[in-house]
């Protein structure tokens, strides 16, 4: 007598859930997707207007050559040959000019490190960064103090205190030294993208996806997921039960409880422990290009009063043919959720950012401006704490068949496609054990 195939159940249509489904349907199991945006992607998704070749992402993504997942996955998918990898140019705020920071070249020419024995002290540093694999020993202290005594006080307060405050607000003292180590151990100067932008990578994706056999349902929010006594679960979207034998969500930490009101106390407060900051993105499709020296990425010091962490020339990375010769231009900065940036609408947003790109470019003026959209998401950058690795919770839930896979549990890498495809595999791969020993 065949075995029954049970479906599975996968709660988001990021890159984790499906990355997670690609591996299971290629097992044989009949897998469902719930999403409940119209598009899949999560948030690596994009958009279009209608005379763009390309989408644009609404929160800025560029792969690195070195994200061996996301390539594997390419290269599974038969998508390689469609991944570009173009030589944008990232600069960073010093004494009211611009300068290149994304070769050892630059950094070697960068004034903001002084010279002698400065400079040196940071290279030996970074050159260790690059090296160790030992990231266990660099998460017991945090990259506020390992920096300054191990790269000097001069290159922590001109480089790296104000990538960290950035990123972390409030939290930036408090983040961990392997978060750190990560980002410059794994990280290239190359950057890459796919032909058609992200969403048409998503979308390619979820059409081999479909031809496995899986199932997405967009516009498919989940309500609420309950245990079974004979085993499994019962789903709820739409109003409409469903039963599944296995379930993986991938939704925020915080989601969790409202979703399975049966897990244990103690693992929802262990997801409750995990502290995030959200994104707020404004993106602007300009008649001019912005920097006409070509810059792609400009690092910005919150102290240096601009009212956004970065701004992203798009098409000085991808051509503005893509997109009817509009250029691309992203704000975007980390903060929490209470940030009065969560409740202003996009012209009053708009408004605030104008004097600040105009400091990037003097000529720069409401004229120049096409079309604006704004992007935010509640959830975005998870904050790594001293010996964060003891904090993060299994994939495996405490009920059996219940699975959960977030961003935060990436560490010590930092949140990103890459790793939310390898995050995906893990979990399928976990979800196939279990299956294996019953």
């Amino acid at each position: 007598m065949q075995p029954i195939n049970p479906p599975t159940a996968i709660i988001g249509a990021g890159l984790t859930g499906m990355s997670a489904a690609y591996d299971l349907a290629r097992a044989g199991r009949k897998v469902v997707i719930f999403e409940a945006a119209e598009s899949v992607g999560g948030l690596a998704g994009g958009f279009r207007q209608p005379h763009w070749d390309w989408s644009v992402e609404k929160f800025y993504h560029h792969w690195f050559q070195s994200d061996a997942h996301m390539l594997q996955l390419m290269d599974d998918l038969g998508l390689r040959d469609r991944v570009l990898f173009p030589r944008p140019y990232t600069v960073v705020y010093h004494n009211d000019r611009w300068y290149p920071f994304d070769s050892i070249l630059s950094a070697l020419l960068f004034p903001g490190l002084g010279w002698g024995l400065s400079k040196a002290r940071f290279g030996l540093a970074a050159l260790y960064l690059r090296l160790t694999k030992n990231w266990r020993a660099l998460e017991a202290v945090t990259a506020h103090e390992w920096l300054q005594r191990r790269a000097g006080k001069r290159a922590y307060e001109t480089m790296w205190e104000p990538m960290l405050e950035g990123k972390f607000g409030p939290y930036y003292k408090q983040v961990n030294m392997a978060w750190f180590w990560a980002r410059i151990h794994a990280r290239t100067t190359r950057l890459g993208t796919y032909r058609g932008g992200f969403q048409q990578f998503l979308d390619d994706f979820a059409d081999r996806l479909r031809a496995l056999g899986v199932e997405i349902r967009l516009e498919t929010p989940v309500e609420r997921v309950t245990p079974l006594e004979k085993g499994g679960f019962t789903l709820w979207a739409g109003g409409q039960p469903q039963e599944f034998a296995q379930i993986l969500s991938t939704t925020a930490p915080s989601r969790m409880g409202d979703l399975v009101p049966a897990l244990p106390r103690d693992y929802l407060r262990t997801l409750e422990s995990l502290k995030s900051l959200g994104a707020v993105v404004l993106v602007l499709s300009l008649k001019r290009q912005l920097s006409p020296q070509g810059y792609y990425w400009f690092n910005i010091p919150k102290s240096a009063g601009f009212p956004f962490l970065a701004l992203v020339e798009h098409t000085n990375f991808v051509s503005p043919e893509h997109f009817g010769g509009e250029h691309i231009v992203y704000c975007g900065d980390y903060l929490p959720v209470e940030h009065e940036y969560f409740r202003l609408d996009k012209d009053a947003l708009l408004e605030r950012f104008l004097p600040a790109i105009q400091r990037i470019n003097p000529e720069f003026s409401a004229a120049w401006l096409n079309d604006t959209w704004l992007f935010r998401a509640g959830y975005a950058q998870p904050v790594p704490f001293v010996n964060h690795s003891r904090n993060i919770p299994d994939v495996r839930t405490p009920l059996p068949g219940l699975y959960f896979a977030s961003m935060s549990q990436v560490y010590p890498w930092d949140r990103g496609t890459n790793f939310a495809v390898e995050m995906g595999r893990r979990v399928a791969r976990a979800m196939q054990e279990k299956e294996s020993r019953k």
